[in-house]
């Protein structure tokens, strides 16, 4: 498995930070039927095949609440795991454990769901020259979580945003008066970025080819019409598909000889991974540190 680049720790800390506002508030008045001196130790698990995504969230969780927890994890993100496996061991204070649980699980749950998914379509393409990309189309807030894991998952990035990349849409183009027109006045203002725009047809198609785009997105095409456009292009501006792309359809996209496959599905039409955490242990009054139970 390539090395990942890790996700950045701020970003990490800022999303953990807000989540537990959000869960906790004024303080977890459940937790607070526990002993406070009490130690426990937990497992996660998973109830269905996976690929991990999102410890540093996870541990950045329970830290944020017991800075002395100690996390063992089983794998690492971007291992493909089987139902039934153990993800991480946890010990630390009970009260900590049992508030930081719901949001370390629903980072876990979402951005693994991210890299499964992508994983998934990166397997069905397997072979081809096709690269899978993701879209501006996450969670609010998760945005940069959630890219991260579709790089976990085997895909790669789009533009991040708003600031990275032109990206010529209808409505820019609607605007500007024609392909042309706003593609040099993208240039004049945004030289240094990646340019590329959005195509509806075959004239739009070799208009942006002459205007000399650095790559073109093919909305909608029909799969005979992604051949057709390929044979064309005949490599002189990457082609990327967008729109109704599925897993079941993603491999004869990939077949027609396409760079690149944009899916905003794997981040928006995600199906949370079904997780569970358990306390196995609990010592109600531990004597100061972190005590050694059996499991």
């Amino acid at each position: 498995m390539p090395v990942l680049p890790p996700p950045c720790r701020d970003d990490v800390l800022r999303d953990v930070q807000r989540a537990l506002a959000e869960d906790i508030g004024s303080g977890d008045v459940t937790a607070d039927l526990l002993p406070l001196s009490a130690q426990a130790q937990a497992r996660i698990v998973t109830r269905q095949a996976m690929v991990l995504c999102g410890r540093d969230w996870v541990d950045a969780c329970f830290h944020a609440l017991d800075p002395q927890a100690r996390l063992d994890w089983q794998a690492a993100d971007g291992d493909t795991l089987a139902a039934g496996a153990l993800l991480c061991r946890i010990e630390g204070a009970a009260r900590a454990l049992v508030s930081a649980e719901r949001t370390a699980l629903n980072f876990l749950q979402t951005l693994s769901a991210t890299a499964t998914a992508t994983a998934a379509h990166v397997d069905a393409v397997r072979g081809t020259r096709a690269r899978i990309l993701d879209t501006r189309k996450t969670l609010p807030g998760l945005r940069l979580a959630q890219k991260y894991a579709v790089r976990t998952g085997g895909g790669h990035n789009h533009r991040i945003g708003l600031f990275d990349a032109v990206l010529l849409k209808e409505n820019h183009i609607a605007t500007a008066g024609s392909i042309s027109a706003a593609v040099s006045r993208a240039r004049a203002l945004h030289p240094e970025l990646l340019l590329e725009t959005e195509v509806e047809n075959f004239q739009e198609l070799r208009e942006a080819i002459a205007a000399g785009v650095d790559r073109i997105m093919l909305d909608e095409f029909e799969l005979h019409e992604l051949a057709q456009a390929v044979a064309e292009t005949a490599g002189r501006v990457p082609l990327e598909v967008s729109g109704s792309v599925t897993l079941e359809r993603v491999r004869a996209i990939a077949e027609t000889g396409i760079d690149y496959i944009s899916i905003g599905a794997l981040t928006k039409h995600i199906r949370a991974i079904d997780l569970s955490m358990r306390i196995d242990s609990i010592i109600p009054e531990a004597a100061g540190g972190h005590a050694e139970t059996g499991h």
